[in-house]
């Protein structure tokens, strides 16, 4: 016959098929083909024919071409466990279709969020005697590009034997998704390589085990029972090998959440403007509108001298005003502000604005021909979360700009109860609103941007991405902002307003209850302990802490003794410092981390040359051990707090058993010239990988672990997070991290010693149940977090937090774990 082209029925890019993230498909169990990657949210007919298999969640279909050869194209990986969500068929079992004929619509953005990959391999899973041969290259292609090519057909069938015993077996099918693709593929691999006749019949209609399509279109789901046969030589050998590779799960993923809080609302009643939740909650106020000013500045300067001078002192008062304001910050907002330090004293963007300002240009011009190139390349490189990071140089660059104007910066002061409406918003205008913000909606943005982040740090309800029709809503209309639904009721009944009143009063209610139960010992559903502290920084924060039921401090900070000063702190200073917190505290334990300076924490009096990497370089606990006096006061001042016993001990940074030793000799010294008898708990933060992954052997001689999960996480992914380029990909969900979490939590767990997470991660409600079910037992939280943790834990139970880790240990991404972790999370947390 002859050969039949098939084209793209995707735009996107063009992927080999063995790079697909997927054994079953990169194997071409399936079947031989090629991917593509997806830009588009249309699936088109690659050629003519008739469809003769549409999975019921409508994520794959198969056409089959006149020369009998059977094409399969599977939208994403695991898209099955969306069970349905972001797919629409354009076509039945049965249609016959014309080359380029959609065949089914998609929602590209809720797969990227949920679907392990979006990659979509388009398969010959049937055809016999048919080979296929690549025409396009990898790359970008469009929707009717050449593809590949089909070529012969009816050539000789597989092999097979029904003469011999017939055997027969009754199956009950487990697979969390029944038998779609993936399972097939690997169903009918296995069955080829016996010579028996195999068939699976589900309701009286029979398939043979070697065709994938032929089984797809059985719709074998979770719970049906099916029966195999099969007739050959080999027949007993084939239905043992087939059951029990079916029985054994085959490694399918669990479902995916069923309604996550950023899907955009398929049905958008009257009256409201669908968005992408970037901060649950509900919020009854008025609009106010924030028009963004884009200012003018003049192409020529005054003089290569007072431009430069006008720029430097723009410069410098901005870069003055995010220290401040980052010192007097925390969380989310600290490290925004501090990110946009480190952009503000970018070399690459200063050196740009002077040669600007030396060919004449006005500083303000300079500046922005400096920074908006940077923008621009972010925004154009097709990752989504880098092109939001753009909005911070947009943001330093009105900064700036305004500085050079002579405007200064300062709070807004809203009225209270102001819904803000805007078509874009930068950190900085956020981080000035002021108490009377009660809600916030962007027609532009993205739930990962900057400000999307600051909402929900501070628990300010808000939607990105609504669009154009927001500038529609009035100013000082009265409103319901739905944020964790994702609409903003513009025109709500009384029915609506009271319903949202009673919503409000609710999630109140939950915050009183979490801060109620807050100040009991912390235990989960079946009576396993979790003790939750706080993390500290200074002695203003610990009473607070208490307040919120912090159990103790599992993370004090001493940095700040150390920092921004000329000459390093006295012994007498430091423990006066110590037995203030430790006062607080009122007798709960704390944790005291040495002094973790260096790197990007450098002390004007510590003699550190400068380093390529200073990541990799003199920091943490090589610090102390490279200044050993320094080490000794550190330590001199923690045995001076009472009661003894009270303060523990934590080395930061540490990669190597002899780091905690030649400590653990300068603390038993100190302890016999004292004459301490008690002894002094002496642990380390896990923030390495090589100390993860020796945790079995820092356990034969540390008290306790805990794992420091921010810098644990750039360092497993090789990603600087102070540098703006690639700190938008770090996230401690990662699997590599949670493996390593884990295999520290077995490390202490065979020394009994307890592990527990000081980093973001035990902030994280998603992360906690993953945690739990890792082997932690600690989690040290930023105290406003508390009541909520605490809450959290106690409706979790430990066998199903242990299910739940394990499922997340098999996800390939932080995103699908993510996704796993908010299909898990009890519907009553508090908000």
């Amino acid at each position: 016959m002859a050969p039949i082209l098939l084209f793209a029925p995707l735009q996107g890019w063009v992927t080999a098929l063995e790079d697909v993230p997927d054994a079953v498909f990169a194997g071409r169990m399936l079947g031989d083909g090629i991917a593509i990657d997806p830009t588009g949210t249309c699936l088109f007919a690659p050629c003519a024919g008739r469809i003769v298999g549409l999975q019921a969640t409508h994520h794959a279909v198969t056409l089959e071409a006149d020369n009998g050869a059977q094409i399969m194209i599977h939208l994403g990986i695991d898209t099955v466990a969306l069970g349905g969500r972001g797919f629409t068929a354009r076509v039945a079992v049965g249609d016959v279709v014309a080359a380029g004929d959609p065949l089914i619509d998609f929602d590209l953005d809720l797969l990227v969020r949920e679907a392990r990959a979006v990659v979509t391999p388009i398969l010959l899973v049937e055809g016999v005697g048919i080979t296929v041969e690549r025409t396009a290259d990898v790359g970008l292609i469009e929707v009717g590009a050449p593809l590949m090519t089909l070529s012969g057909g009816l050539g000789e069938t597989l092999a097979t034997d029904a003469t011999g015993p017939t055997e027969t077996r009754l199956l009950q099918i487990a697979l969390p998704h029944g038998i779609h693709a993936r399972p097939a593929g690997r169903i009918a691999m296995l069955a080829r390589s016996f010579t028996a006749t195999i068939t699976l019949e589900k309701d009286g209609q029979g398939a043979p085990a070697t065709s994938p399509t032929a089984l797809l279109a059985l719709a074998i789901g979770r719970g049906d029972t099916v029966r195999l046969i099969a007739s050959g030589q080999d027949s007993l050998a084939a239905l043992d090998a087939l059951v029990g590779l079916i029985e054994s799960g085959m490694e399918e993923p669990v479902a995916a959440p069923t309604a996550p809080a950023a899907v955009m609302p398929r049905d958008v009643p009257d009256g409201a403007l669908a968005g992408v939740t970037a901060a649950p909650g509900i919020a009854i106020g008025t609009v106010r509108h924030h028009r963004a000013v884009d200012r003018e500045v003049a192409l020529e300067g005054n003089g290569i001298a007072a431009e430069e001078t006008a720029f430097r002192a723009a410069h410098a008062a901005l870069t003055g005003e995010l220290a401040e304001r980052s010192v007097a910050a925390s969380g989310a907002a600290r490290a925004i502000l501090d990110a946009h330090a480190a952009l503000l004293g970018d070399p690459a963007l200063l050196d740009a604005t002077h040669a600007g300002i030396a060919r004449g240009e006005s500083a303000g011009h300079a500046w922005r021909n400096a920074i908006r190139p940077q923008a621009d390349a972010l925004r154009g490189g097709g990752d989504a979360r880098l092109a939001e990071r753009a909005d911070d140089l947009l943001d330093l660059e009105r900064q700036v700009l305004a500085r050079l104007a002579g405007a200064e910066s300062g709070t807004v002061e809203y009225p209270a109860g102001t819904i803000l409406l805007a078509d874009d918003l930068m950190p900085s205008d956020f981080l000035a609103a002021g108490a009377g913000l009660a809600g916030l909606c962007i027609a532009k943005g993205g739930p990962t941007s900057h400000v999307a982040i600051l909402a929900a740090a501070t628990g300010v309800p808000a939607l990105v991405a609504i669009g154009s029709a927001l500038q529609g809503v009035a100013e000082g209309t009265r409103v319901i902002l739905d944020a964790s639904a994702g609409l903003l009721h513009t025109a709500p009944s009384a029915e609506q307003f009271a319903e949202a009143e009673r919503a409000q009063a609710v999630a109140a209610t939950r915050r009183a209850d979490a801060l109620a139960r807050a100040h009991t010992l912390c235990h989960t559903a079946d009576g396993a302990r979790i003790e939750v502290v706080a993390n500290l920084g200074h002695r203003a924060e610990a009473a607070p802490a208490v307040a919120n039921g912090a159990e103790g401090c599992g993370l004090l900070r001493t940095e700040f003794l150390f920092l921004e000063r000329a000459t390093p702190p006295s012994v007498a200073e430091q423990t006066a410092e110590y037995q203030a917190i430790a006062d607080a505290l009122d007798g709960r334990p704390l944790i005291v981390r040495l002094l973790d300076i260096g790197g990007d924490k450098p002390a004007p009096y510590l003699p550190i040359a400068p380093e390529e990497n200073p990541a990799l370089g003199l920091r943490g606990i090589r610090v102390g051990l490279a200044h050993p006096d320094l080490l000794e006061d550190q330590l001199r001042a923690i045995l001076a707090v009472r009661p003894i016993g009270q303060c523990r001990i934590m080395l930061p940074m540490v990669a190597r058993i002899e780091e905690l030793r030649a400590v653990r000799a300068v603390l038993d010294r100190l302890r016999g010239e004292l004459a301490i008898a008690e002894p002094v708990a002496l642990g380390i933060m896990v923030e390495t990988p090589a100390a993860a992954i020796t945790a079995d052997l820092l356990a034969r001689e540390a008290d306790f672990l805990s794992i420091g999960t921010n810098d644990l996480t750039q360092y497993t992914l090789a990603m600087d997070r102070a540098n703006p380029a690639v700190a938008s990909a770090l996230d401690g969900l990662h699997p590599a991290v949670l493996r390593l979490i884990g295999e520290t939590c077995r490390g202490g767990a065979r020394h009994a010693r307890w592990t527990g997470v000081c980093g973001g991660l035990a902030s994280d409600s998603l992360a906690v149940p993953i945690l739990l079910g890792l082997g932690v037992t600690e989690l040290s939280a930023t105290p406003g977090m508390i009541p909520t943790i605490k809450a959290l834990v106690a409706g979790l139970t430990l066998a199903a937090c242990r299910t739940h880790a394990a499922q997340a240990l098999e996800c390939t991404s932080a995103d699908h774990i993510r996704a796993l972790a908010r299909a898990f999370a009890p519907q009553e947390m508090p908000a």
